[in-house]
């Protein structure tokens, strides 16, 4: 080989290198795609780990925000505002997103004989906790609220597309099952266009995609007694899943040195006080971990356990003296076991 094909080879080689050395570092450089806005009563955030551009990420918070504009019960002018203002008066017409998600609520309420309801809004808005008017009602006040609450009294017309609540004075308040229906939604949205995200939905963690690594995902349990992101535990997840979270911590007002937190008993009209502090589901399904979270927080340890078997799912059960319960196959995603304020209950 000639001195000039020496160093055509090495200037070929070189820039090669040059190259390979740029791809490595812009890859290294390159950031995912996050998105954090307060919509649905919370803060939510959605991260693109691999795929994805910044339009469909601003798609996917219009979805959340027409969602918000449509089922909120806190905003005039929803579909659940004008069904609650028509109760025992007329049929409200909505569009078919809003009357699947009324019917998925339904659902969870009949296989849980109650213990979700969708028509808990009078208690809700009697307590207004997380507003400005949150308070503790009085014993006659949560009576006549308890007597509003039957989901058997929600009338969905399908053929029609028409909600109606049968009594004067009932409410529908979907923030049970409203935000896990979201992240299935947004979830959809993005297996189709080939992306891996996280959608955190207040907490509610809905993963998508495969990792670009490959490797299993990596989900923390919140302390229910500490800062938000102190976990108990990690979970370690072979596929994307739903891991939602009910618990004390999440929305509450202290009067005279008690904590009166938002997950309410239909029944008593306060907030349930079965000695847990939270309950975590592990599920295929944003929606049903959702409406499961709180459904299995009313029901308590033993009850809560069999619903969780029978629907499928992983549970892990928090009480107040820092024990944690779970399902068979929820204990075996806690590989690197639990925090050492923690420690594993008699099952």
């Amino acid at each position: 080989m000639t001195h000039r094909e020496r160093l055509i080879c090495y200037s070929v080689i070189s820039l090669v290198l040059l190259f390979a050395l740029c791809v490595t570092v812009m890859s290294c450089q390159a950031q995912p795609l996050t998105r954090t806005d307060f919509i649905l009563g919370t803060v939510c955030s959605i991260k693109f780990l691999h795929g994805g551009n910044q339009k469909l990420l601003d798609e996917c918070f219009v979805y959340l925000r027409q969602l918000d504009d449509a089922v909120s019960a806190n905003k005039e002018g929803t579909y659940i505002d004008a069904i609650n203002k028509s109760a025992g008066r007329e049929a409200i017409q909505v569009p078919e997103e809003v009357l699947e998600l009324i019917a998925a609520a339904l659902q969870y309420a009949e296989r849980s004989n109650g213990a979700f309801d969708p028509t808990v809004g009078p208690l809700v808005k009697l307590w207004g906790i997380g507003t400005d008017a949150q308070r503790v009602p009085a014993p006659q006040e949560l009576q006549a609220a308890c007597a509003l609450i039957n989901w058997r009294d929600v009338v969905v017309n399908t053929a029609e597309r028409t909600v109606y609540l049968k009594r004067s004075g009932m409410r529908l308040d979907l923030g049970a099952i409203a935000k896990g229906w979201a992240s299935e939604h947004l979830a959809g949205m993005l297996r189709a266009a080939h992306v891996t995200a996280i959608i955190d939905l207040g907490g509610n963690i809905q993963l998508v995609g495969q990792k670009p690594n490959k490797k299993p995902w990596k989900v923390g349990v919140q302390n229910p007694f500490g800062e938000r992101n102190n976990s108990i535990t990690i979970l370690t997840l072979d596929k994307p899943m739903a891991v939602i979270t009910s618990g004390v911590y999440e929305r509450y007002f202290i009067e005279n040195d008690k904590r009166y937190h938002h997950i309410l008993d239909v029944e008593s009209g306060y907030p349930v006080d079965n000695g847990l502090v939270s309950v975590t589901i592990i599920a295929d399904s944003g929606i049903q971990a959702d409406a499961l979270s709180t459904t299995l927080f009313v029901l308590g340890i033993e009850k809560g356990l069999a619903l969780a078997e029978q629907e499928g799912v992983e549970a892990i059960f928090i009480d107040a003296g820092h024990r944690v319960y779970t399902t068979p196959g929820a204990r075996l995603l806690i590989t690197d076991g639990l925090d050492e304020e923690f420690s594993f209950g008699a099952q």
